[in-house]
């Protein structure tokens, strides 16, 4: 099994979790103090995106502790995820900016938390095909021993019957 370590992860996961729970309140803030109602209305829809990436953080954290390293294959699965959200989040954002008022510098954050997520995945990614291609490798070349018997590779099957 091939690992990718969590220490490259956890100032993502740190900040992401840190947006998410500062972001909604600022930006449910800043949407009800304008005075358009139908503003107000637009710019929550935001919230279940952020709560989204907050739930994959946490997931990602959890799966971590204690740890010093996650699985490749479920980092790649998570951070797919997580791209995917911030894919959204940022299009959403790039959209509504003007209108909900959203501070540069949560859009700056969230669209360079979204960078590193993509690079990060991307390596996961990379890390969990050449250990599934190993272990298909493995399993190939699992059927013959050193002399060409099963050997040191395979089972050894002891006599049947009487000796």
């Amino acid at each position: 099994m091939i690992l990718i370590s969590y220490a490259s992860t956890r100032p993502l996961l740190a900040k992401a979790a840190l947006l998410a729970a500062v972001a909604a309140p600022l930006l449910l803030a800043s949407a009800a103090s304008t005075p358009a109602a139908a503003q107000a209305a637009g710019c929550t829809d935001v919230q279940p995106m952020l709560l989204q990436r907050k739930a994959i953080s946490d997931r990602l954290a959890k799966a971590s502790q204690g740890k010093k390293q996650i699985d490749a294959k479920m980092a790649c699965g998570a951070f797919g995820q997580l791209v995917a959200n911030g894919q959204t989040l940022v299009k959403w954002i790039d959209t509504n900016k003007e209108w909900c008022q959203i501070p540069d510098a949560f859009s700056e954050g969230i669209k360079a938390d979204h960078g590193r997520a993509v690079t990060i995945r991307a390596k996961a990614c990379s890390v969990a095909a050449k250990a599934e291609q190993m272990q298909k490798q493995a399993k190939e070349s699992a059927g013959g021993g050193l002399l060409g018997g099963p050997g040191l590779a395979g089972a050894t099957r002891l006599p049947q019957g009487a000796l």
